[in-house]
């Protein structure tokens, strides 16, 4: 098991740090840190926004966080993360905001407190990147999208 340290900015009081809701889950979710008199608004067909969480953290070096949509709002209203997964490496200090999408049909509201996202944290390796003057044959070769799909 890993460390996961967060720093809670002055944004975020009144609200409890992020925790796995199951004793199985995966992912913990991020809460909305805005203004309790501020909701912020995702307008439909494609508003976005970048929603504080209120709150910092520190990895230990060779883990990374991934933030991910939330099943329910996705499913209900088609808010999802943008960029899914977004990536927050171990390195970075600054606070940790949420990108989200509303591809939905209506506006959708976040009010201070809303579960907004999930994050999942994953090991990550690095790849030794070399230049090289030709790659290795394979089955597959240079076939792209849906190239290995049955007709």
């Amino acid at each position: 098991m890993t460390k996961l340290a967060f720093k809670t900015l002055p944004h975020f009081d009144g609200l409890s740090l992020p925790r796995y809701e199951s004793e199985e889950a995966a992912g913990i979710d991020l809460r909305a840190a805005n203004e309790a008199d501020t909701p912020v608004r995702l307008a439909a067909k494609g508003g976005r926004a970048l929603v504080p969480t209120g709150l910092a953290m520190a990895l230990e070096i060779g883990f990374e966080a991934q933030i991910r949509p939330r099943s329910g709002l996705a499913y209900k209203h088609g808010v999802t993360v943008l960029n899914a997964p977004g990536t927050i490496d171990s390195d970075y200090r600054g606070e940790l905001k949420v990108l989200l999408i509303n591809h939905g049909e209506d506006d959708f509201i976040i009010e201070r407190g809303m579960r907004i996202a999930q994050m999942v944290v994953a090991p990550v390796l690095q790849a030794d990147v070399v230049d090289v003057d030709a790659l290795p044959d394979s089955v597959r070769g240079a076939g792209g999208f849906g190239s290995t799909g049955r007709h």
